[in-house]
């Protein structure tokens, strides 16, 4: 399978968790069954958490929710706050690299 997610080798990290084995032969079926692997399954997610994609967003509410991870109010203030977030970006019509560049431009004033 080629991958365009994988990173070049001087930009990779490695990420590590436990899980039991139950659970990692249950992914490694899931995935073989949609024709991936598992760093392409985590890294596609990854994207996906970090990018505020609305499904992952969904999901996890849904899950700390179902699994009592965060207190009802500080879930509703997360939402609130990713809410206020997406509305100052469409108020501003900024996309990714606009924002990018805005960062950019802190970095070379500050010197950071």
């Amino acid at each position: 399978m080629n991958d365009p997610t994988i990173p070049i080798t001087s930009e990779r990290k490695k990420f590590m968790f436990y899980d039991t084995e139950e659970r990692q032969a249950s992914l490694r079926i899931r995935c073989k069954y949609d024709g991936i692997n598992q760093s392409f399954f985590f890294r596609a997610m990854l994207t996906g958490y970090i990018e505020n994609d609305p499904l992952i967003i969904e999901f996890l509410d849904k899950f700390k929710e179902k699994n009592s991870i965060q207190g009802q109010k500080k879930r509703e203030h997360v939402k609130k706050m990713r809410a206020s977030g997406q509305d100052t970006k469409q108020k501003f019509a900024l996309d990714d690299s606009e924002i990018n560049s805005i960062f950019d431009l802190i970095e070379s004033e500050t010197n950071l």
